[in-house]
């Protein structure tokens, strides 16, 4: 597998060697996919500590180093909980005050967003709409009557156009698409 000297690099992919421990080594776009990867995981099972994410990660086809997932926790604001079960387990936070704040996480889960008379449409990777529209109520956008979240789509009521307008440039700007 190894290339030949002089040989371009794969496209948006870094040069490794097999065998060094950074065979896990993503570019932008796989840094995105993987956090929603990592809520989806996070969401559907109880996940004792990173070792046991980072094998379900590689499941899902990123495989990652320890300080790679730390930094992924830490940007997604994931918290080590004890069920009622008496066993940890990592989740997003419940209480208001612990919402990830838009510009850290839509630089991560924004896709696009779009305006239809007084609605906002926020597309995000799959599994990160919960996450962005909590974001996006606890910012308290003028006008802004409340959020539905699927699994990848973000729907924002507002009372009138101008204020899906408005709230569409910001979460553009805040997405660093602008």
């Amino acid at each position: 597998m190894d290339r030949a000297v002089g040989a371009p690099k794969a496209a948006g992919r870094p040069a490794v060697r097999p065998g060094t421990g950074w065979e896990g080594a993503v570019t932008a776009g796989g840094k995105r996919q993987r956090q929603a990867a990592l809520l989806r995981i996070i969401r559907d099972r109880r996940v004792p500590h990173q070792e046991a994410l980072r094998e379900l990660l590689a499941r899902e086809g990123f495989p990652v180093t320890q300080p790679t997932l730390s930094r992924d926790i830490r940007d997604l604001r994931l918290v080590k909980v004890t069920g009622s079960d008496g066993r940890p387990h990592y989740t997003l936070p419940e209480e208001w005050d612990h919402v990830p704040p838009l510009d850290s996480i839509l630089p991560t889960l924004f896709v696009s967003v779009r305006t239809v008379g007084n609605l906002a449409i926020v597309r995000t990777l799959n599994g990160a709409a919960q996450t962005v529209a909590s974001g996006i109520d606890w910012e308290e956008y003028e006008g802004l009557a409340g959020t539905i979240a699927g699994d990848d789509t973000v729907l924002i009521i507002l009372q009138e156009a101008r204020n899906a307008e408005a709230v569409a440039a910001a979460l553009t700007e805040l997405a660093g698409k602008s």
